[in-house]
């Protein structure tokens, strides 16, 4: 498990008053915290992330029933959910990982029906600073198995709206992504991160190109009709292809995508029928089991009289069963096979990470000062509520004194008296319980707050402070 628990908190709780014994509730320490907890393409292989891919329409029940399980706490949660990795983002007030941490891997790993035993080996848990700075290195494409990728962008941008339609969103995670994307916007504009990278797309028609001595005699079908199918479809058509069909569950969709490639809609119903007509197959549905079976594909093969076909299975979890791969004139690839095309090196790309990896810092130190600062948020608040309590107090005493014929300057100097009271007492009262080193901190504290602008302030020789 890696985990970042040791990482520097933006504001920490407290523990024993200067007096020694315990504080009530500190309105200043309601710091939020923010966690990530999550699984991707890095530590957990294909099949496994194939457990905890959500689709789309299931996210904001699963947001909702995980709020609801963690009733006591009730973060603030989204979750992203693609190809790469599965991701839940929470933010709490005065919770710490360890008690927020274990409810959350077990309501996951009971989601993909394993043990949180197993699932905790192959996931991350970072806190503030190290949650921010993945979210913007997510968002950045800094993250994916392509660098500079800018699908992963659009995909966070929907876990947002999934997560502010469920009702998980809230106040801090809403500022966390929203920076995320302003973050992820400089860095593809400041930088060459997307230009160095060679797209999933891109690597699939390469693949097809080193089998294929010419993709103009090549029968292409893609199952699905989503932005990953869209991207396939325009790189292959560029190579015009002597045929492309489209397959999809949804008849007028398949038909809109294919219309736009001048391609032929199938049924996923005829797809068993017709699939030893095609060399090349790409799918990529959201469908929750395999789409293409062994027996599909070998049919397709005696049909073809073993002429090779050519396969990519870019959905997680798998379109096509892994056990296509085992045979001989199929040549099947999955996710986690294209990044290995996908990674490239030199000195412009290390160039431009960097500079990337500077941007995310400048992010990440200005989503900490908000979170700062939002933390004495309560602490406002309580300070107007107690001074309305006192300005409402006071003005009782003086209409009773008004009432009872007390003269107006005596009135006001009560007033004044009174209110001058209430607002010294507490700080007076913390001089008298401390000593020494401490109470000189807090006499400084004190002449900052009340003595602002003074020429009274201690040391200046006309004022001492009580003793």
């Amino acid at each position: 498990m890696i985990s970042d628990s040791a990482a520097p908190r933006f504001r920490h709780e407290t523990g024993k008053s200067r007096a020694g014994g315990k504080r009530g509730p500190d309105p200043t320490i309601r710091a939020v915290s923010v966690f990530a907890l999550g699984l991707n393409h890095q530590t957990a292989p294909l099949d496994l992330r194939g457990r905890f891919a959500f689709a789309p329409e299931a996210t904001g029940a699963a947001l909702r029933g995980l709020q609801a399980q963690l009733a006591r706490v009730s973060p603030e949660a989204a979750l992203v959910s693609t190809c790469n990795r599965t991701e839940l983002y929470l933010a709490a007030p005065q919770v710490a990982p360890r008690e927020l941490v274990p409810p959350v891997m077990g309501w996951l790993a009971g989601q993909g029906g394993i043990s949180a035993d197993q699932l905790q080996s192959h996931t991350y848990v970072l806190e503030d600073h190290a949650a921010a700075r993945h979210a913007f290195r997510v968002a950045s494409g800094l993250d994916s198995m392509v660098l500079g990728e800018p699908q992963i962008l659009g995909q966070m941008k929907q876990a947002v709206r999934q997560a502010d339609e469920a009702g998980t969103l809230g106040t801090t995670l809403h500022q966390l992504f929203q920076r995320s994307f302003s973050v992820a916007k400089e860095v593809r504009t400041a930088t060459e991160i997307g230009s160095h990278s060679i797209s999933m797309a891109a690597a699939a028609v390469r693949l097809a190109g080193e089998l294929f001595e010419r993709l103009d005699e090549v029968n292409v079908l893609f199952i699905g009709a989503g932005e990953m199918i869209e991207l396939v479809g325009t790189h292959f058509a560029a190579r015009s292809p002597r045929s492309m069909s489209v397959a999809n569950r949804t008849i007028e969709r398949g038909e809109r995508l294919a219309a736009r490639f001048g391609a032929q809609a199938l049924r996923l119903a005829d797809l068993p029928g017709r699939l030893h007509e095609f060399d090349a197959v790409v799918s990529c549905t959201a469908s929750s089991l395999p789409i293409i079976g062994l027996g599909a594909v070998e049919r397709a093969l005696r049909q073809r009289r073993h002429r090779p076909i050519f396969m990519v299975d870019l959905a997680v979890p798998r379109d096509i069963e892994p056990e296509v791969a085992s045979l001989p004139d199929v040549y099947l690839y999955t996710v986690d096979d294209l990044s290995t095309l996908v990674q490239t090196a030199g000195e412009k790309r290390q160039a431009a990470v960097q500079q990337a990896e500077a941007i995310i810092d400048a992010g990440v130190q200005s989503f900490a000062h908000w979170l700062d600062h939002r933390s004495s948020v309560p602490l406002i608040q309580a300070l107007h509520r107690q001074s309305e309590d006192w300005s409402a107090t006071v003005i009782a005493r003086a209409r009773r004194q008004i009432a009872r014929g007390t003269p107006i300057e005596v009135v006001l100097e009560t007033m004044a008296r009174g209110l001058s009271h209430k607002m010294l007492h507490g700080a007076l009262a913390e001089l008298h319980s401390v000593n020494g080193a401490e109470r000189e901190q807090l006499a400084q504290t004190v002449s900052r707050l009340f003595l602002r602008g003074s020429s009274r302030s201690p040391g200046g020789g006309s004022r001492r402070l009580p003793e």
